[in-house]
């Protein structure tokens, strides 16, 4: 399998919303739990589709079967501007009963087939290991991610010390002008 940086993205993005879902804060697995009530939101998170596309994509966790990896393989490989519609790969997967009737509400709404191509995509990779090629590829994305931080950081630290100082050469303006002030009214000059 070799992943897009987009998938690979999302993929990251949607362990991660598994893995908070998956324990309480004493440690208990609580994933079932929680998936049914996210499933109850679907109303809710269904505007979030578009925007958060893993968030939502959790509510269809395990309700695929996928019958051709070729076609999910092929899926995976494309940008977010290149994905198949979700008519050309349904028929390579199964969706489970429990989860006919929110497949068929999320596919009535404006990105519902896009999103549903990019659940489906989620949960094949969910259910497959990241190879040595996407875990280096992946690495690099977060590296570059943190670079990207660190410019980011050291912009804002430089404006800020070019706030710094400009504020000081403010305040020393005002109390010069405030020396000036007294001296006109009588007053020793303050050194």
């Amino acid at each position: 399998m070799s992943p897009s940086s987009f998938f690979l993205e999302l993929r990251s993005a949607y362990q991660a919303e598994l893995d908070d879902l998956s324990s309480d804060s004493e440690g208990k697995d609580v994933l079932r739990k929680r998936l049914a009530e996210k499933r109850k939101e679907l109303g809710f998170l269904l505007q979030m589709m578009e925007l958060s596309p893993e968030m939502v994509a959790v509510v269809l966790h395990q309700a695929f079967r996928f019958s051709s990896p070729k076609v999910m393989e092929h899926l995976l490989a494309q940008d977010a501007d290149e994905l198949p519609g979700w008519d050309s790969i349904s028929d390579s997967l199964e969706i489970a009963p429990w989860a006919r009737d929110m497949v068929q509400t999320i596919l009535k709404q404006p990105v519902g087939p896009w999103f549903m191509t990019i659940a489906a995509a989620l949960e094949y990779m969910h259910s497959r290991p990241l190879g040595a090629a996407e875990r280096a590829l992946l690495a690099s994305m977060e590296d570059a991610d943190e670079d990207q931080d660190a410019v980011r950081n050291e912009r804002h630290d430089d404006n800020h010390t070019e706030d710094h100082d400009e504020d000081e050469a403010a305040e020393r303006a005002r109390e010069e002008a405030g020396n000036d002030w007294m001296v006109e009214q009588g007053f020793d000059r303050k050194d």
